[in-house]
């Protein structure tokens, strides 16, 4: 990354991306090339002629074919790039020995929220279950009046989320597939951050019974509305509160204590990716992620589609065969779920990502999977499944931003990195989001909602390893109660659970 106009990541690389905010005109020299058009930020540059139907490389890696000639200096655009086949599955092996884990980093902690199970929570939220969007409206009501009658009496509780979703009736619940969003909802309610203080409410008529969740608890925190004694919209309102103000007292009696970075389960995803996402704040994110790693930590990454052209780069790394077997399959099942909805990985990028400089799904691939550094792969994670395991670990999921953060909390995720280039005000109620921008020009102007400016690699400011020890910190500090923006703002998404069963 030494030229000042043009950015190339790999020294086999025959393109490279426009790093001027300003873009790149006419007749400018960069790189010895002299540019044959003007170009914008984030776009791709041939460095050399490539002839129609030679490989256009970046990261190393093909990331497409030239359906005509372009000549040294000319625009790469995404039309004229032909997208190659994906790895195949059948020719995934483990390697014969996985990487190196890396030297342990101890003494490494924060302060977090002790739970029973053994986990521990990053915040103290009060969690409010359904089983049916049909209750959506009253617990959303709930909520508002526990925010404003109840929370100001416990001090020591960061908020209240309601965990409402469109699942529960009108599905086909018994159907292949239904599993995911049930046992989504369940691992939900299950999340570190809510510590272990589970409260349902059900409408009563509904297909996901509140048994079928299969959540314990000592006590029958559980509102079901059609009961007869709810004679009365208030009545649901009132016992909801009165169930709620029993939990809260139980939250609001912990306290924060020494945790080790072991007790992290920290989600990465992006999202409004450019092509500066695999030049600085995702490869900055596996900086990080790999320290947490060596720190003893859960690191969580997903997108199924952002990673399944570099299927043969997580093989790669992983621990043993299981692993590989375990990818293969997940990827077989995404692949024929495309499919079957007359959809395939080409459908990914979105105009952002193109405008960004993303010409296709292959190059958002490779620099996505920069965000789970070079540790080993330690396991994959079905969809709505909560992890059991330490280390690196794929989660098979979507890359909708918003069914990956639900999945990623289901799993146990209690902080969130979130990367992005063209800028998202995303955020999670259960969970911390640290977001962190591509380029400093997207900090500049998102300063208050915008946690990390990883563009600063791009300008010489800060090296990778240097960034990475950064946001490792930062992340522990998010942990022990650093409010992010997103939280400040009080920005939260709704979640979203992935249901590829059919509706009925």
């Amino acid at each position: 990354m030494d030229g000042a106009l043009l950015i190339r990541v790999d020294a086999r690389d025959n393109v490279a991306i426009v790093a001027a905010e300003s873009g790149i005109a006419r007749g400018a020299t960069a790189r010895g090339v002299v540019m044959r058009e003007s170009v914008p930020a984030g776009q791709k540059v041939a460095l050399s002629r490539i002839p129609r139907g030679g490989d256009v490389v970046r990261y190393g890696t093909v990331i497409g074919r030239a359906v005509e000639e372009i000549e040294a200096g000319g625009w790469v655009r995404e039309d004229l790039l032909e997208l190659p086949e994906p790895p195949l599955l059948e020719s995934l092996r483990a390697p014969d020995r996985p990487p190196p884990r890396g030297e342990p980093l101890e003494g490494f902690g924060f302060q977090g929220y002790r739970n029973e199970d053994g986990t521990a929570g990053t915040r103290n939220v009060l969690g409010l279950t359904t089983t049916v969007q049909c209750v959506a409206g009253v617990v959303e009501h709930a909520a508002e009046r526990i925010r404003r009658e109840l929370l100001p009496l416990y001090r020591n509780v960061d908020g209240v989320v309601a965990l409402t979703h469109n699942f529960g009736c009108g599905v086909a619940i018994d159907a292949p597939g239904a599993e995911i969003p049930i046992r989504t909802v369940r691992n939900l309610a299950l999340n570190p951050n809510l510590g272990g203080e589970v409260m349902v409410v059900s409408l009563g008529c509904e297909k996901m019974q509140p048994a079928r969740l299969g959540l314990q608890c000592e006590e029958p925190f559980l509102v079901r509305l059609q009961d007869p004694e709810h004679g009365s919209f208030e009545s649901m309102v009132a016992r909801i509160l009165e169930l709620a103000e029993k939990r809260l007292e139980r939250l609001n009696a912990r306290q924060r204590e020494w945790c080790p970075a072991s007790d992290l389960v920290v989600g990465v995803q992006c999202g409004g990716s450019d092509a500066f996402s695999g030049v600085t704040a995702n490869p900055a994110v596996g900086v990080a992620a790999d320290l947490l790693v060596r720190a003893g930590a859960t690191v969580i990454f997903s997108e199924i589609t952002e990673v399944r052209d570099a299927a043969h780069l997580l093989a790669a790394r992983a621990a043993s065969v299981d692993v590989v077997e375990d990818l293969k399959r997940e990827f077989a099942w995404y692949d024929a779920y495309l499919a079957r909805g007359g959809a395939d990985r080409s459908a990914n990028p979105t105009p952002g990502n193109k405008r960004g400089g993303l010409a296709n799904v292959v190059e958002k691939a490779l620099g996505s999977v920069a965000k789970s550094g070079s540790m080993p792969l330690e396991g994959v994670i079905p969809p709505g499944e909560r992890t059991q395991r330490k280390g690196l670990l794929f989660l098979a999921g979507p890359a909708s931003d918003f069914i990956c953060g639900t999945l990623e909390l289901a799993a146990g995720m209690n902080v969130h990195v979130f990367t992005t280039g063209e800028g998202t005000p995303y955020g999670l109620a259960m969970c911390p989001v640290i977001k962190v921008s591509t380029r400093t020009a997207l900090a500049r102007r998102w300063p208050d909602l915008v946690d990390f400016d990883a563009g600063r690699i791009a300008s010489g400011a800060l090296t990778l390893e240097q960034a990475g020890w950064e946001m490792f910190r930062l992340i522990l500090d998010t942990a022990s109660g650093r409010k992010t923006w997103t939280e400040r703002h009080g920005l939260a998404n709704g979640l979203a659970l992935f249901n590829p069963a059919p509706a009925t």
